[in-house]
């Protein structure tokens, strides 16, 4: 039954992090950072053109993203101070369209590419 699930995970439109996922990949990066810090890594995250910010909130930690180049791809960036100096992200990546081979893996690609480039950035706790 897990190959079944496996295969049927593979065609999943949606990937997000979360504390405790049993994907070590797809675990919630925390950084010994302000909330501010953070923010200003995540903003570098989509400077480029390929990205569309369509919503951003400081207060509430929040960001809303849209990736406009093949594969279109919606994002959902939460942070979260945890205590002073430990601030949470998470990702949540969505995808309108579908690959003969797979969404899954691509939007995994991508959340790990952003937490690669975050941590490059930042000190990861």
């Amino acid at each position: 039954m897990s190959g079944v699930r496996s295969i049927l995970k593979r065609f999943q439109s949606e990937c997000e992090t979360s504390d405790e996922h049993v994907d070590k990949d797809l675990q919630t990066h925390y950084y010994k950072s302000t909330s501010q810090k953070v923010n200003d890594a995540v903003e570098s995250l989509f400077a480029s053109d390929e990205y569309q910010v369509l919503s951003h909130s400081k207060d509430r930690g929040e960001w809303t993203v849209q990736k406009n180049i093949r594969p279109s791809l919606f994002i959902v960036v939460t942070i979260i101070t945890v205590r002073p100096f430990e601030t949470a992200v998470d990702f949540k990546v969505s995808a309108n369209g579908a690959k003969l081979s797979g969404t899954y893996p691509v939007l995994k690609g991508h959340i790990q590419s952003f937490y690669e480039n975050l941590d490059k950035n930042l000190i990861k706790i």
